[in-house]
């Protein structure tokens, strides 16, 4: 006798409010949020300006609608309270929830923006029936301050229409499923806006009523339409009559090496060279390699320490990496001991196998780096830094500093008018004696120290950048100036006369040349 297969179940989750949630959630953790009878809406730009993306409650009984621009809203709501939106954000916590909603089936995969598909085929019993599963699923996400909606059909599609548009925890299966589907708007098929306007035109307002039209009519009406925006194509998608198969992402590996004793030791250095060999050997077996390694202790009165490393290239290098934790465990307190070391690369990048140079050669590029490295572990990573290049104007915003940690240094931009070996952050304002009309100082006092002119060259004139710089912002006109004693400055004017920005002109000292 052949078996009967299992009716196929899809869970659908939807975060209606998963922008205002998250904020909610992130801001309450280092300030006060509004409380509930204080309209807020969440902002993002647009091509018109702020636009409305989320709004709670409150604001949405005041009438605030979602796409409204920010200002239009402010000037009907004055005390309406405005944030920005992290949609980017948004997008990092879906991806950390598509496996964290692993816990109910294997399979799961994000749906849009703000929603989840869950292959649960056979794992409701798991949760004592698919209500309790849905209703789990529900508390669950509430725990993390998150507002869920979600329902059950044999199909993705089918699922979503029912989670967005549906009486809450709503489960349909294939026998049913036309009745269910039947009264939900034509919109619930994820249709274009022009395309429900259509529809809607033309008195097919439900999907029932779409589904009693002759599939003749459909095809010749919708031929040219794409099929992600075709509503027969939908609609079949819907009720199981095309395939609509789910391509789960797959499970982060994790890389850690472990080392458990038989009782309590005090010194965790002899365990590291295994622990390090055994991680390099996972990392080899991927093509990986470590950019951040956690090394944690268990202590034996349940209470851990850590320490974490970072390298500037990807590595697997047992012998490199064994050598950045020299000196980094002197200061860990082992307690009574510890029984249980592990050590995960949290962080890896690819890295192919590759043969080594033939004519015997070391790789520099490969020494610099490890120099890097060992000096970021031993004086920390904020200490070893590189140049990181900007385009700009203005000279101080040209070259910035980032921990060589962080990746590989820019290329400096090329320069049009010679710059001097060191610049001051911030310049320092000069005292003028006497000053060429809109030239360089004939006598400047600066760090009390009295100069006098003998040449110059210039002036070099930078405007404000206006997309960066606030409005009433002055010009600098750049001098290089040379001094009795041979020395080299360049210095500049802010402003100029009468230019409507100030008072007098300022002096500012800015660099040395050679």
């Amino acid at each position: 006798m052949t078996p009967k297969l299992q009716e196929k179940q899809i869970a659908s989750v939807w975060f209606p409010d998963l922008t205002m949630d998250r904020w909610k959630r992130v801001v309450s953790a280092y300030r006060t949020v509004p409380s509930d009878d204080v309209p807020v809406v969440l902002s993002h730009e647009g091509s018109h300006g702020p636009m409305i993306y989320s709004a709670n409650q409150t604001a949405k009984e005041r009438g605030v609608r979602i796409g409204d621009r920010v200002v239009d809203a402010q000037a009907i709501h004055p005390n309406l309270h405005v944030e920005s939106a992290d949609l980017d954000g948004d997008q990092v916590l879906m991806q950390r929830l598509v496996h964290w909603a692993r816990r109910w089936c294997p399979w799961t995969v994000q749906d849009g923006t703000d929603g989840l598909y869950l292959d649960v085929t056979g794992a409701a019993h798991l949760f004592d029936g698919e209500a309790r599963m849905l209703g789990d699923m529900v508390q669950r996400f509430a725990m993390q301050g998150l507002t869920a909606k979600v329902a059950m059909a044999p199909t993705p599609m089918a699922a979503q229409a029912l989670a967005r548009y549906s009486t809450p925890n709503k489960i349909s299966r294939q026998r049913d499923l036309a009745s269910a589907l039947s009264p939900l708007p034509v919109k619930a098929l994820r249709l274009t806006h022009d395309t429900t306007r259509l529809l809607n035109r033309l008195g097919l307002k439900t999907i029932g009523a779409l589904a009693a039209v002759p599939r003749a009519a459909l095809m010749q009406r919708f031929a040219n339409i794409p099929a992600e925006q075709n509503p027969l194509m939908l609609m079949d998608r819907a009720y199981a009559a095309s395939p609509d198969p789910l391509n789960a992402p797959p499970d982060h590996v994790q890389f850690i090496a472990r080392t458990r004793l038989s009782e309590p030791v005090i010194d965790p250095v002899p365990h590291l060279k295994g622990l390090v060999d055994n991680l390099c050997e996972q990392l080899a077996d991927a093509e990986q390699g470590a950019r951040v390694m956690r090394l944690t202790i268990y202590r034996i009165d349940s209470e851990c320490r850590t320490v974490q490393l970072a390298t500037a290239k990807a590595s697997r290098d047992a012998a490199h990496l064994l050598r950045l934790f020299d000196g980094k465990l002197d200061g860990i307190d082992p307690g009574f001991g510890f029984d249980l070391l592990t050590l995960e690369a949290t962080q890896v990048e690819p890295v192919l196998r590759i043969q080594e140079n033939l004519d015997g050669k070391r790789d520099a590029q490969a020494d610099i780096t490890g120099l890097i490295d060992r000096l970021s572990a031993r004086l920390g990573r904020e200490k070893i830094t590189w140049s990181t290049w900007h385009e700009s104007h203005i000279p101080e915003r040209i070259e910035g500093r980032v921990p060589a940690l962080q990746g590989a240094p820019s290329e400096a931009p090329e320069l049009l008018h010679e710059r001097p070996l060191r610049v001051l952050a911030p310049p320092e304002e000069v005292r003028v004696i006497y000053a060429v009309p809109e030239g360089p100082p004939s006598q400047f006092r600066w760090r009390g120290v009295l100069y006098k002119s003998t040449r110059h060259a210039g002036p070099e004139r930078i405007a404000p950048e206006w997309w960066r710089d606030r409005p009433g912002t002055r010009l600098r006109d750049y001098y290089k100036v040379e001094v009795q004693d041979g020395r080299r400055f360049w210095l500049y004017r802010e402003g100029v006369l009468h230019d409507g920005r100030g008072d007098d002109p300022r002096w500012f000292m800015h660099g040395f040349f050679a």
